[in-house]
């Protein structure tokens, strides 16, 4: 049976503004990023979409954005596994201290962890939440990195590939039968209204 997957990268967060390296560590979403998300949200109400279970990374950046587009109506469950790459002692210093994607087994070294880990454990989480036999039309807030890797895993079966750089409130729809995961769609919301004020 298909079932439909919406993966979606939050908000604008301050740390995002300030250029940290920003993974297990946390920052609010900023002003912006809360309208990112209210902008996004046109998509499901425009196109009617519906969902019969949520979830969302435990940090705090994944709730606040899925809580917006949902306008507050669904319950949801806080996952573990959602969680952005973890950058062990990297966590919330200076962009520029990235090292040259890809990243591969960098950040083990300094107690994070490496592509593979986040790409199998997102696999894992998705995976194990498409399986339940209620769920049919979910979706799941996750982070710019964690998405990534996860699209990446089903790289031979996507319909539509992502360019390097996912923007804010970035959603993925995935269609999901036998295990396999495909990308079907990349909808990037349109923020141009926000640019001008």
């Amino acid at each position: 049976m298909k079932k439909t997957l919406y993966l979606m990268r939050h908000g604008q967060t301050l740390f995002n503004v300030e250029h940290k390296i920003q993974g297990w560590c946390d920052s609010p979403l900023t002003e912006l990023g809360i309208k990112q998300a209210e902008i996004a949200a046109r998509y499901f109400d425009d196109n009617k979409i519906t969902f019969d279970h949520c979830y969302a990374s435990t940090s705090e950046r994944a709730c606040d954005t899925l809580e917006t587009v949902t306008h507050h109506k669904y319950p949801y469950t806080r996952v573990k596994g959602l969680k952005e790459w973890n950058f062990g002692r990297f966590e919330a210093m200076d962009e520029f201290l990235n090292p040259k994607l890809p990243y591969g087994d960098f950040f083990l070294q300094y107690g994070g962890e490496n592509q593979q880990q986040v790409q199998d454990r997102m696999v894992k989480t998705l995976t194990e939440i498409m399986e339940k036999e209620d769920h049919h039309d979910v979706l799941a807030l996750s982070h710019g990195g964690a998405c990534a890797n996860f699209v990446r895993a089903f790289e031979e079966h996507n319909i539509m590939h992502y360019r390097r750089g996912i923007k804010n409130c970035t959603i993925f729809k995935f269609i999901y039968e036998d295990g396999i995961f495909s990308c079907v769609d990349i909808i990037e919301p349109d923020f141009s209204e926000l640019e001008i004020k």
